[in-house]
């Protein structure tokens, strides 16, 4: 094998530790829509059926480690836990840690939603050691990947319903909160970006975008909390004085 056909096993085998079988589906599962190939049979290459079994596969294994990890946890511990996991926000940062972002494919003139671009990209990749090498396999992988990149005990702390935690803040100090989410603006073939405002006491103080409306109100809730840190910011949002 030349050293041109070897440098992408290479770079597949730094970031899963094992060389890939069949090369072609993990480069399918780092193709986004916007830079699908078309195929000899007409259709469109790209991740989103890898994504689709990833999810699942992905779900199942997460269920069976925190299953093992965490034997006194209830069901509702044990769900609850699975979901910080699998959410955008965690698997956005597995899929820069192991470097998914320098070799997902997306059309260079293509306006995408790069928060989940990668995210989605690591469900993809699941997808594809799943059909390469089996179950086993593929469980080996993401328990690497939770060993080296999570800290299991500190997210299941860890609060991500940033709505929430906003709502008891602001009863705390009797601030009025309000959300301003108008419907989503298509950016691409298939994609639509949300974004939504949070007024405290009539004022807009931070925003946020997401795929869906409920994704751009939690990027928006956590955009306001932070906000919300700053003493004297808040002092002067309860106080009601203009300059905010």
């Amino acid at each position: 094998m030349s050293l041109k056909h070897k440098e992408p096993y290479l770079q597949y085998y730094k970031m899963l530790g094992f060389v890939p079988g069949n090369i072609k589906l993990y480069q399918t599962a780092l193709t986004h829509r916007s830079a699908a190939v078309k195929s000899p049979a007409g259709g469109y290459i790209n991740n989103e059926r890898l994504e689709y079994l990833g999810d699942s596969v992905l779900s199942a294994i997460a269920s069976d480690i925190l299953y093992h990890r965490f034997r006194k946890g209830n069901e509702g511990f044990l769900s609850g836990t699975r979901s910080k996991i699998v959410s955008r926000e965690s698997l956005n940062c597995i899929a820069r840690e192991i470097r998914l972002d320098e070799l997902t494919r997306t059309a260079k003139n293509h306006y995408v939603i790069k928060n989940n671009i990668y995210g989605n990209a690591f469900e993809a990749l699941v997808g594809a050691v799943y059909l390469d090498k089996g179950y086993e396999r593929c469980q080996k992988f993401i328990q690497s990947v939770f060993d080296k990149y999570l800290d299991l005990d500190k997210i299941v702390k860890k609060d991500f319903n940033y709505k929430s935690k906003l709502l008891e803040t602001v009863q705390r100090h009797k601030i009025t909160l309000e959300y301003n989410s108008p419907d989503g603006k298509k950016v691409g073939r298939q994609e639509m970006l949300f974004q939504t405002e949070v007024l405290l006491n009539g004022i807009v103080i931070s925003s946020g975008t997401g795929c869906s409306k409920k994704e751009s109100q939690q990027n928006a809730a956590q955009a306001a909390l932070q906000k919300l840190k700053n003493r004297a910011f808040l002092e002067t949002l309860i106080s009601g004085e203009e300059n905010v």
